[in-house]
């Protein structure tokens, strides 16, 4: 059964080329000290490419290529692609996520606790279903960020494309 792209909160792609892995990572720095729409930092073998600060909001996204050589030959290399939100809010919205889990098993054992011993439970089930209700909140508030972003999206995708292209680079 193969997913729908469109529930996939923070999209990946993956390309080969047939050019040396350092030489694109220097290809992208370089690109990122001739313009200034766009802040391209380089660690390793991973390159960040991040709206600038004046132009981001908070769904703004970003992209991480992960370029990576192929061992058996050098002239080739993989390109992995992530788009994601900034990082800080990335982690964020897992830690709520991760709290209204906590709070729906909690608050569902002590319903289960107080209905196996006869007592009152119905604001333990109210709150677990809370819980469930805020979490769909919150799935759905991820998925209208992504589309807040998604101009952003393809800005930094055109960034990438071009960027390859300007070498005449293309994916194999």
């Amino acid at each position: 059964m193969e997913l729908s792209n469109e529930i996939i909160l923070r999209p990946r792609f993956k390309f080969n080329v047939n050019e040396p892995n350092e030489d694109l990572l220097t290809l992208f720095e370089d690109s990122g000290k001739k313009q200034n729409n766009f802040i391209v930092t380089r660690v390793d073998d991973h390159v960040f490419i991040k709206i600038p600060k004046d132009k981001q909001h908070f769904w703004s996204p970003q992209l991480h290529l992960e370029i990576n050589e192929d061992y058996d030959k050098k002239e080739l290399s993989t390109i992995y692609g992530l788009f994601g939100p900034n990082p800080t809010v990335w982690t964020m919205f897992m830690f709520f996520h991760f709290v209204v889990a906590g709070f729906f098993i909690g608050f569902a054992i002590w319903a289960y606790v107080n209905w196996s011993l006869e007592s009152s439970y119905a604001i333990q089930l109210f709150t677990t279903l809370l819980m469930v209700v805020i979490w769909f909140a919150l799935y759905f508030s991820g998925r209208l960020g992504k589309k807040a972003g998604m101009s952003q999206m393809h800005e930094l995708h055109h960034f990438m494309r071009d960027t390859l292209r300007s070498k005449d680079i293309h994916a194999i």
